[in-house]
């Protein structure tokens, strides 16, 4: 089967993005024809003269449509889609000029109906973006992908990079209406349809993500809220590591008070864990103050999940509160 592919990219007030983003695809090294889905949600501030701009040199649609959601706006842009296989990105990515190639490459190779690609920073990223890229994708944090090939049936890929066949989104019938958290959901209703999920670790973007720290710590608050729902919707879906940021910053506070009573080792051990953190982040970005950034970003990152984590479970599971009802925010209702 050939595979002609279609990006699917939701935005949402972010004109700036989406001209860098394509920006980038003009360089994708590909020697068959690629299709780009812009789909725009709503947005007061519009993409559409940008999207007008590159359609000399790319083969982009451009399509307007009431605010209901990134999820909604993929599925909407999956259906107008004229490919078979879709690729789908958040506005926020810029692309290496080999994606496409790897993405191909691969599946050619070893056909899946739902993949995944890891991000990483870009050169051009301020200090801030490099340290919460470190914080969610280092193997000494719990962010980021926990996908391995030794471990492909548990991946669950995210929608900032992420592929799905026509055939499996036309059975699943795409995203769900929760928002974040609708691509994992996505994943594990794949996995029971019986579709292949894989990791392609040579599929990699250049992932922006957040801005500033209060922006980052309502993002992940937010995917600690989801867990406990998407645990009750997927039951035997829960793994330990969604337990650790609530652990870590329980111990640290933990650590903290017994300071005050003479009892030095657990602060300790937490402040050995930050030095490692500073190091690595200095050494991977070849910068001490994105060190010291990377440090503050990953209590950031724990307190801020694991604090989300703790109130929904309590809410969802000890509780039996609705999640609709006691976490609008994590919905969209006109979908």
């Amino acid at each position: 089967m050939t595979l002609e592919y279609s990006f699917i990219i939701p935005v949402f007030n972010r004109p700036g993005e989406v001209r860098e983003l394509l920006e980038s695809m003009l360089k994708l090294q590909f020697d068959r024809d690629f299709e780009i889905v812009l789909v725009e949600d709503g947005s007061s501030i519009s993409s559409g003269g940008i999207a007008t701009e590159f359609q000399q040199q790319l083969n982009i649609s451009y399509y307007y449509k009431k605010n209901t959601g990134p999820g909604d706006s993929r599925n909407f842009g999956m259906r107008k889609a004229k490919g078979n296989y879709f690729l789908i990105l958040d506005s926020d990515v810029l692309l290496p000029e080999n994606y496409l190639q790897e993405v191909d490459k691969f599946l050619q190779q070893d056909y899946c109906d739902c993949f995944g690609g890891p991000d990483a920073s870009h050169p051009s990223f301020s200090k801030i973006q490099k340290a919460i890229d470190y914080s969610m994708t280092s193997f000494l944090t719990t962010g980021g992908i926990r996908g391995k090939k030794s471990a492909a049936n548990d991946f669950q890929p995210r929608s900032f990079n992420m592929g799905i066949s026509k055939k499996a989104f036309e059975a699943s019938g795409g995203f769900g209406k929760i928002h974040p958290g609708e691509d994992p959901d996505l994943s594990l209703r794949l996995k029971k349809l019986g579709y292949k999920l894989c990791l392609i670790p040579d599929a990699v973007v250049f992932h922006k993500r957040r801005i500033d720290w209060s922006k980052f710590y309502t993002q992940v608050q937010k995917f600690g809220m989801v867990r406990p729902i998407l645990n009750k919707w997927h039951p035997g879906s829960g793994k330990i590591t969604y337990w650790f940021p609530a652990v870590f910053s329980v111990g640290f506070l933990l650590g903290i008070l017994l300071l005050k009573l003479g009892i030095w080792w657990l602060f300790l051990l937490y402040v050995l864990y930050f030095v490692i953190i500073a190091i690595d982040a200095a050494i991977k970005n070849k910068s001490l103050g994105i060190g010291f950034l990377a440090v503050y970003a990953t209590l950031v990152q724990f307190f801020g999940y694991g604090y989300g984590f703790m109130k929904s479970l309590w809410h969802i599971h000890i509780l039996k509160q609705d999640p609709e009802h006691e976490f609008p925010n994590l919905f969209f209702k006109n979908v």
